[in-house]
């Protein structure tokens, strides 16, 4: 069965006008996650095998002289190296030998010169890449797929929003016209790469409910495709911020409710704040410290429709500062028959 040829551009999630730096960045955060020494049992297996392609695609990248044979002959460029190796000797030797390819008594090969034999194989084993790049005959390629991240505030998960993407995107230069040289000298431009940077900037809208850690498709604005190819995607990498009022938990969220002594003891209608607007809700007489009190539907969007929950964590606090009026209150509180709420901790104390 055919395999699909490892784009090691894709392993490291970097495009192909990458910097080396850019490259060992990428490297070392993907290196980092999927170390095998990080996970176990059968995931473990499946890293290894994951850090070996990553190792694989930085050593080619980052090396020059690999680089650019890999960005010529793809997946093949060692076998390609080789083979052009044999090329340049075949002129004067003829394309028989060690390639098991049998001339004639005049070393030609049945015709034409061994180097053009050579030539014609060459380009039908790699598809025209050879030493020209894509070639006359090479199908179009799609363009790579791009990957970023987004931060969303979780309003923004409860509305949905609409981001503004930063892209960088390459192109031929426009004073080289993409061949790298002006005059017989290295563009000054492009410095004899032939493309430059394109900086974009594009709209997408994230719909409401979007969970933590999804990857969000926007078709057709990845890299431009090669040859007529088809332009790859872009994928948002949803990533939800963490809040100081409200804690997530899946769908639903959590808030710490300050309430007073005598509006827990007695009970009141106090205002709690939601994502949209602050809501009045009733404290029972009698609630406790922790007690929770449950909004239903005031939570997030969930992923099978409808909304979370938001829970309401009442944590009883003191004023600051009392009145004179308020203290004798107190007083007169303290001279009454009270259990002592200490008689269940000292007891447990006592028995272990």
């Amino acid at each position: 069965m055919a395999t699909t040829p490892r784009d090691y551009y894709h392993i490291l999630g970097v495009p192909r006008t990458a910097s080396p730096d850019d490259i060992k960045k990428a490297f070392r955060r993907l290196a980092r996650q999927y170390h095998p020494d990080l996970h176990a049992g059968a995931k473990k297996a499946e890293m290894e095998k994951k850090f070996k392609e990553l190792n694989e695609a930085q050593e080619v990248l980052t090396d020059p002289d690999k680089r650019k044979k890999y960005d010529q002959y793809g997946a093949d460029w060692e076998q390609a190296q080789a083979f052009e190796k044999a090329r340049q000797q075949s002129g004067s030797q003829g394309f028989g030998g060690p390639w098991g390819y049998e001339g004639d008594s005049t070393g030609q090969g049945g015709g034409g010169s061994g180097s053009e034999q050579f030539s014609d194989f060459f380009e039908n084993l790699f598809g025209g890449r050879g030493r020209s790049g894509a070639g006359r005959n090479s199908a179009g390629m799609s363009g790579e797929d791009i990957e970023t991240e987004v931060q969303l505030g979780l309003r923004e998960v409860l509305t949905g929003v609409t981001k503004r993407v930063n892209l960088r995107e390459p192109r031929t230069c426009s004073t080289c016209q993409g061949s790298g040289t002006v005059r017989g000298r290295p563009c000054a431009t492009c410095q004899g790469t032939g493309v430059m940077t394109e900086y974009k900037t594009i709209e997408v809208r994230i719909p409401a409910g979007v969970q933590d850690g999804t990857r969000v498709r926007v078709a057709g604005k990845g890299q431009p495709g090669i040859n007529g190819g088809k332009r790859g995607d872009l994928y948002l990498h949803v990533v939800i911020s963490s809040d100081p009022i409200f804690r997530r938990q899946g769908s639903d969220l959590h808030v710490t409710l300050p309430v007073y002594p005598w509006e827990a003891m007695l009970g009141a209608d106090v205002t709690a704040p939601t994502l949209a607007e602050p809501v009045k809700v009733k404290v029972p007489p009698g609630s406790k410290a922790d007690g929770k009190l449950r909004l239903k539907g005031k939570g997030l969007p969930s992923a099978s429709g409808g909304h979370g929950d938001l829970f309401l964590t009442l944590h009883i606090v003191l004023p600051i500062g009392i009145s004179d009026d308020e203290r004798i209150l107190y007083e007169r509180l303290s001279k009454q028959r009270h259990p002592d709420p200490r008689t269940e901790l000292l007891y447990s104390a006592q028995r272990r």
